[in-house]
């Protein structure tokens, strides 16, 4: 499934789109760690140029989900366990100032944007189907990044959030789909409703849950 912006949102560049289809690869282990592949057949896979994608591959380099290999091509990278939980944190500190901002800056239309996200994602875990969690989670993140109207902070969470929905999928037999849910709605509910200091501890209970999840996944 593609994502789908929000009505508010700027027309997404061929760059931005050949980003969101590579990155969901990744994240959705149809390009699993360690894979090696070339920008041509890439470019074939996904419909894309190879000038976009290429500014795309450099993006998710830069963010640490592949790495050039001299004479082999391009690869997807491992997930460094020792460091995931340093990234958690990260996030959640980035994601509690975007929750805040987002529940004091939302317009109407935002708000209402919203309410959709927590009813998608209630769905996808009520039905067990975990791509549309996965990608009903990201679209949430883009629309809460939208709301809170800080780009700085949501690029920087950006480049990690990926690496968190891979690390998910990798380890999602330890997952509660459902809690994960109630806890990203009970979040996204407090942004609905203005509430920035709510919004913020929603938030945090939410990174405590991953946190807890990663090392259980992790025998930590």
């Amino acid at each position: 499934m593609s994502e789908q912006a929000p009505p508010y949102a700027a027309p997404r560049s061929l760059a931005d789109q050949a980003y969101d289809r590579v990155e969901e690869l990744i994240v959705t282990l149809a390009l699993p760690p360690g894979h090696l592949f070339s920008e041509s057949d890439l470019s074939e896979q996904i419909g894309i140029g190879r000038t976009p994608l290429r500014e795309a591959l450099q993006r998710l380099a830069s963010e640490g989900m592949v790495r050039s290999m001299p004479r082999l091509g391009m690869q997807v990278t491992e997930i460094d366990a020792t460091e995931y939980l340093d990234l958690l944190a990260t996030r959640g500190m980035l994601d509690t100032l975007l929750a805040e901002q987002a529940a004091h800056r939302a317009s109407p239309a935002e708000r209402k944007a919203l309410l959709g996200g927590i009813e998608e994602m209630i769905l996808a875990a009520h039905t067990g189907d975990e791509q549309a969690f996965i990608q009903a989670d990201r679209r949430a993140d883009i629309l809460m990044d939208e709301a809170a109207g800080n780009p700085w902070a949501a690029r920087a969470s950006g480049a990690l959030r990926g690496h968190c929905r891979r690390f998910w999928m990798m380890h999602r037999h330890h997952a509660d789909m459902a809690q994960s849910a109630a806890l990203h709605g009970a979040m996204l509910q407090q942004v609905v409703e203005g509430n920035t200091a709510n919004a913020g501890k929603a938030c945090n209970r939410l990174i405590a849950y991953l946190t807890a999840f990663a090392k259980d996944a992790l025998n930590l």
